[in-house]
């Protein structure tokens, strides 16, 4: 006769705490045994056992010294090592996998499913010009024509965009004012702005000054132009500077020509 098969909780005595027997936990080999008891969430009794492999590790003397602190509250009367009713060893992070195809339409909210990306600008169909089978015919120049037109077309000056100065007035060109500057040449490379301000200061006012430097150097390269405000006195500086000798230099001043 074969002996009856009874179930472990059926075996726990009732005079524990709680109705349920402490932790057990026993070495075989290079493996750790621990066995609990609980209630699931149904209030039956249930019995986990988990297994551990021994691993001995070097640590520092800090984590080392950790291992005998000793346990205060509801861990006062537990082993050492973690316990996992009192301790959380990590937290739990859930993700969620999704794919690049879903991870680009929740970046971008243009892209729409079934929207096309593309238009052709030369039948305006859902591809790319490159591809577009009426490349090189007389529709792709037609296209090529309307688009030169359209942007040939000038538009109105919007306010406060700059428009230089070329195309204002009508598009008509204005021409730059020269009937009173003066070239200045023979200059010595020490020439500064602040030693032509004092060379023509005292013939009348003036409007712009440009003496022309070296790109990489800075020195002067020899001559300049002086706007002056009235003709007579740039006709002045003229007669006044040309032949002049200045910083052991003969100058040579005349009319600025005009630019072609």
């Amino acid at each position: 006769m074969k002996p009856a098969i009874t179930s472990w909780a059926d075996e726990v005595e009732a005079d524990y705490v709680d109705g349920l027997p402490p932790s057990k936990e026993y070495v075989e080999g290079d493996y750790k045994h621990v066995t609990e008891y609980k209630f699931n969430e149904e209030g039956k009794k249930i019995k986990v056992v988990r297994s551990f492999k021994i691993e001995k590790k070097v640590v520092s003397r800090a984590v080392a010294k950790r291992r005998n602190w000793v346990k205060f509250g509801d861990s006062k009367q537990d082993k050492p090592g973690p316990n996992s009713y009192t301790t959380k060893v990590a937290d739990e992070i859930l993700m969620n996998y999704i794919g690049s195809k879903d991870f680009e339409q929740t970046q971008d909210p243009l892209l729409e499913a079934g929207k096309p990306m593309a238009k052709c600008r030369i039948c305006n169909g859902e591809h790319w010009s490159v591809k577009c089978p009426y490349k090189g015919t007389s529709l792709d120049m037609e296209s090529k024509a309307i688009a030169v037109a359209t942007t040939s077309v000038s538009e109105p000056a919007k306010p406060g965009r700059y428009v230089p100065p070329y195309l204002k007035e009508s598009g008509k060109g204005r021409e730059r004012d020269d009937s009173s500057a003066v070239r200045i040449s023979n200059l010595s490379e020490s020439m500064t702005e602040d030693d032509l301000e004092e060379l023509v200061k005292k013939i009348g006012p003036h409007t712009k000054m440009y003496l022309a430097r070296e790109k990489n150097s800075g020195l002067c390269k020899g001559f300049a132009y002086v706007h002056f405000k009235y003709r007579k006195d740039a006709a002045e500086a003229i007669e006044i500077l040309n032949g002049h000798g200045y910083d052991h230099l003969i100058l040579s001043v005349e009319w600025s020509k005009p630019q072609n």
